[in-house]
């Protein structure tokens, strides 16, 4: 572990990087593989519609903690790419038949399993369980064989929504290890009907789950036992090692997108964490239905993505904001008549192996500014706290002068509003507080701003 204060300069370093995120629309053309980097939301990996095909290959590789430790860990890397986690965020169309190659570099059978994907094929006949010869099941798919065995599957993205995709072989082990990704399917039956928004996204099929396309972000949850991933690389060396005792696992480390807080809010492709490409930032504008707002016309939500590949419910806590639930497990909250089922959460406590789909918009409700004050007394300097994020002025858009010795990583007036795991021990890496599964919402002022 580095020394404190190495990790405290480290923060510092962090949090100044993450004065340079900007939003970024997705792009909507597809590409062979990833595309460049998206300073802040999703970063889809894509592929010719309507019949995309990606190749995973296994890999190992090391990711940074918030407390100076380094862990091992295994991932699928696009293509023949170097190690990354989590996987690719693999991003396809209603309708798609999709293909996944999976090429296995390691010294064991590896699958991929697709839960809330129908008929899925692997090498064309239906996918089946593995067994040995005592009959124990040794895979819940079909599998590519070790040391560069191979398996293709396929199948038909019938319906939209977040799925997870991870592997099906001791998943016990090859999960907690970080074989595991995220799979996007978005809808095609229902299209944009505003002239004056171009690509409007959808969640689901229904008119009412359209959201801006520069506000979709991902909030995948995982967790490290630092012991089982220490043995799993003593075995990497000597094979004749016993098995980690999975009676023994305990998480101590939790993650967002793979990373813990601060890097979680440093910018995706940040150069200081060249394996661990998503961010977790949030970056919106004021909701705002004025026809004539121009540039700040802003009619739909945002879109936040949930997936949760650990062990345990992972309770997220966005301040300040419900949600309103759209989907879970990629099926849209209706019943069968198409009635809107949807409803508003504050907390949105996800279980093991669950995905929710919610939306989220930000208002500027009272419209605080410096000619309709707040209605309070302002307290003498002397009696106020200032946080690193604050800019001098309770008003969106605005800077003020901080006391000497002060200093702020606001940039034009911007707030920010904090989200995290709400279970309170999760937010730390091996006992180092606020840290692990943590981000922002950052709220910009109107444009044009002199943001970056």
């Amino acid at each position: 572990m580095y020394a404190l204060n190495h990790r405290w300069l480290r923060w510092g370093l962090i949090a100044l990087i993450t004065l340079f995120c900007s939003a970024a629309s997705l792009i909507g053309a597809p590409v062979a593989q990833a595309q460049t980097p998206l300073k802040v939301g999703i970063v889809c990996t894509n592929s010719s519609s309507p019949n995309p095909s990606f190749t995973l290959t296994t890999q190992v590789g090391y990711i940074l903690l918030p407390d100076g430790n380094t862990m091992y860990m295994w991932g699928f890397s696009a293509g023949n790419g170097g190690f990354q986690h989590p996987g690719p965020v693999l991003c396809v169309n209603e309708g798609d038949t999709v293909t996944v190659v999976l090429h296995n570099t390691f010294a064991e059978a590896v699958s991929i399993v697709f839960p809330g994907q129908e008929n899925v094929l692997a090498n064309g006949v239906p996918v089946q369980p593995q067994f040995d010869g005592n009959n124990k099941m040794t895979s819940l798919t079909t599998v590519a064989p070790a040391n560069g065995g191979s398996v293709t599957y396929s199948f038909v993205a019938t319906h939209p929504g977040t799925f997870i995709y991870e592997s099906g072989t001791n998943p016990q082990k090859q999960v907690n290890m970080g074989l595991f990704g995220a799979l996007i399917v978005y809808p095609t039956h229902v299209s944009d009907s505003n002239p004056l928004i171009s690509n409007v996204k959808y969640a689901y099929n229904r008119a009412d789950s359209a959201f801006m396309p520069q506000e979709e972000f991902m909030v995948l949850l995982s967790e490290i036992d630092p012991y089982q991933h220490q043995r799993v690389e003593q075995q990497a060396a000597n094979p004749n090692l016993p098995d980690f005792n999975m009676n023994n696992y305990h998480a101590r480390y939790w993650l967002i997108n793979g990373r813990g807080f601060p890097d979680s809010i440093a910018d995706n492709g940040a150069s200081f964490l060249p394996t661990q490409p998503y961010g977790a930032l949030a970056l919106v504008h004021e909701f705002n239905t004025d026809t004539n707002a121009g540039i700040n016309y802003h009619p739909y939500p945002g879109l936040a993505r949930y997936l949760n590949v650990g062990t345990e419910p992972y309770p997220f806590h966005p301040h300040g904001n419900n949600g309103r639930v759209m989907g879970r497990d990629g099926h849209p909250l209706e019943d069968t008549g198409a009635e809107d089922l949807s409803f508003e959460k504050y907390a949105i406590n996800i279980g093991p192996g669950q995905t929710w789909d919610v939306l989220v918009q930000w208002h500027d409700a009272e419209q605080y500014s410096p000619s309709n004050p707040v209605p309070v007394v302002v307290p003498q300097v002397a009696n106020q706290a200032f946080g690193q994020f604050y800019g001098g002025s309770p008003y969106l858009g605005e800077t003020g002068t901080l006391p000497p010795g002060s200093s702020t990583l606001n940039q034009c007036g911007e707030f920010y509003i904090i989200a995290h795991n709400h279970a309170l021990y999760q937010i730390t890496s091996w006992g180092v507080n606020m840290t692990g599964p943590i981000t922002y919402m950052r709220v910009d002022p109107p444009l044009p701003n002199n943001c970056q």
